[in-house]
């Protein structure tokens, strides 16, 4: 099978990977398409894989970002985000899938109702959370799928 198809591939499985948090998709782009440039070997190549490994890197801090933002302006406090993150990383173990959201989603409404005692102000902040991982999520995946794009263009021109 050829490099291209194999990479191709791979891409394809990143791209899943940035809508169902399964793989680090943006990662997995980045690293196949650096495969694809070692196995082509032009200057040509290198210059598409480091355009597009910014790219997806930009992506995934975007992602964090976004999350970051939108929840710090509903007025949530970092100690929330840290129990949401690792009430995430649970629910990835848990419900494969989407326990990584439904758990961070959880974990921040839990957190906040604890600190506020309000659940009308805690489900704010979780949905607040929830508008930047989704603003995030879709802010990454239109870059992956711009690196995407460059790499299949350079493939298609013969790169």
């Amino acid at each position: 099978m050829p490099i291209d198809v194999i990479v191709g591939i791979a891409i394809l499985v990143g791209l899943v990977g940035i809508v169902v948090p399964v793989l680090p998709g943006s990662a997995l782009i980045g690293v196949s398409v650096l495969v694809w440039a070692a196995f082509t070997g032009t200057p040509a190549a290198w210059l598409v894989a480091a355009l597009c490994v910014l790219l997806v890197a930009g992506g995934a801090g975007l992602t964090w970002y976004l999350t970051a933002r939108h929840t710090r302006a509903a007025g949530v406090p970092s100690g929330s985000l840290v129990v949401a993150g690792l009430a995430g990383i649970v629910g990835f173990f848990v419900v494969p899938v989407i326990g990584l959201v439904l758990f961070f989603l959880a974990g921040l409404f839990a957190s906040e109702y604890l600190r506020l005692r309000d659940p009308r102000r805690a489900w704010r902040s979780a949905l607040a959370g929830l508008k930047g991982t989704g603003l995030g999520v879709l802010a990454e995946l239109g870059l992956a799928l711009l690196a995407s794009g460059l790499w299949l263009g350079a493939v298609v021109s013969g790169v």
